[in-house]
């Protein structure tokens, strides 16, 4: 499945770089976040693989829930976030991804994020963790294991760019917490899983394809994330009362816990 889930995600990164290049068109959503050809493109590319590779699985997509296509999800199912952090992509910054991950039981077993201007990827599942170098011509050159670290006595937090919350920032400082990053999308997760730092507190709406790929990555690289009452996040919530399908709680994604 990650074999399929790489090719997807590389088909759609080079979409999305080709029209990064050319100068994205931006409109705004419903709920005013923003959106770009390159949204709805790379996920017509990834529904398209998956539609070919795996049969009748059903796949939760961003911009496909956003027009109120959303299939059941009783058992086994897919959530994709084509181009997470479309602020990041919209302000010229690098930090933006293409996410994959299959969800079993509301874990999130299998996933893949790819961060195309970077020339990086990450995949995760039962085999464990790796980071992919990919090159200009979108083939990967590298793949090496990779581990979260134990948490240090001094940990190292990320926080999001362009969603960045005062009730994070009490956190931090309530926590004594003084080294902070500042990354965009779901690659705080495979920061967390790489060993780069060690937590990324997120106080917040987030949704849950934002965060399943990034999540399953840092599960297999032996990290967690965690809701406020200490649980493991899960996925496919759906059917609560006043509160959106998929929704996220508050979180914090942890490296290896002491």
């Amino acid at each position: 499945m990650l074999a399929i889930f790489e090719k997807a995600a590389l088909a759609a990164g080079r979409a999305i770089m080709e029209i990064c290049r050319a100068g994205p068109d931006v409109r705004l959503k419903a709920d005013h976040s923003p959106v770009t050809e390159a949204d709805e493109y790379a996920e017509r590319i990834i529904l398209a693989h998956v539609s070919e590779n795996l049969g009748t699985i059903p796949v939760v997509a961003e911009e496909s829930a956003a027009a109120g296509r959303i299939p059941e999800t009783a058992g086994s199912f897919l959530l994709v976030d084509p181009l997470d952090g479309t602020r990041e992509f919209v302000g010229g910054h690098c930090d933006f991804t293409v996410n994959i991950a299959l969800i079993e039981a509301g874990r999130p077993v299998v996933g893949f994020v790819y961060a195309p201007a970077l020339g990086v990827a990450y995949a995760g599942s039962s085999e464990g963790a790796f980071k992919l170098t990919v090159d200009e011509e979108f083939r990967v050159n590298e793949r090496k294991p990779i581990a979260s670290r134990t948490t240090p006595a001094s940990p190292k937090a990320l926080i999001s760019r362009s969603h960045n919350s005062p009730a994070t920032m009490e956190y931090l400082d309530a926590n004594d917490i003084t080294d902070r990053g500042v990354v965009g999308s779901s690659l705080k997760f495979c920061l967390l899983a790489e060993g780069s730092a060690d937590l990324y507190p997120r106080f917040g709406c987030t949704m849950e394809w934002d965060t399943a790929a990034g999540d399953a990555v840092l599960r297999a690289a032996g990290g967690i994330t965690l809701t406020l009452d200490g649980l493991p996040l899960t996925y496919g919530k759906r059917g609560r009362k006043d509160l959106r399908d998929f929704a996220n709680p508050d979180f914090i994604a942890w490296g290896k816990r002491p």
